[in-house]
């Protein structure tokens, strides 16, 4: 897990997006174990009860389960609940601005896909010149 952060938004809320990240990339699996708050806290220079509040969230997202004396762990189909939520999120939050400066600037899919070969020759012969 990347140990800087950002002014943004909550440590908590930031740790918890980590950990779905971990989740989403399968980094961690159904039935894994999440690292110890007090591993976590102690890694990540955080307060305790600040990892808890991130674990919490997850546990109330049924993303985890806390199993008594063991910890806590990925729940099954864990990562196919958070691929529709993301998916629904990118679609509903983010999808509109980049949407917006896609018209904005003239783009179409074609260029975002093929743009970034086309970027760098350009750039190339540019610095030809």
């Amino acid at each position: 897990m990347d140990r800087e952060w950002n002014d943004s938004q909550p440590i908590y809320r930031q740790l918890r997006d980590r950990v779905v990240a971990m989740i989403l990339d399968g980094v961690l699996k159904e039935g894994d174990p999440l690292p110890s708050v007090r591993n976590v806290a102690a890694e990540h220079r955080v307060n305790p009860l600040t990892v808890l509040k991130a674990y919490q969230q997850l546990a109330d997202d049924g993303l985890v389960e806390s199993r008594r004396g063991l910890g806590m762990f990925i729940n099954r189909g864990a990562r196919d609940l958070l691929l529709h939520a993301e998916r629904e999120k990118f679609l509903e939050e983010e999808w509109p601005r980049i949407h917006a400066t896609m018209l904005r600037l003239g783009l179409k899919p074609e260029d975002l896909l093929d743009g970034a070969p086309q970027r760098g020759k350009s750039k190339r012969k540019e610095e030809e010149h």
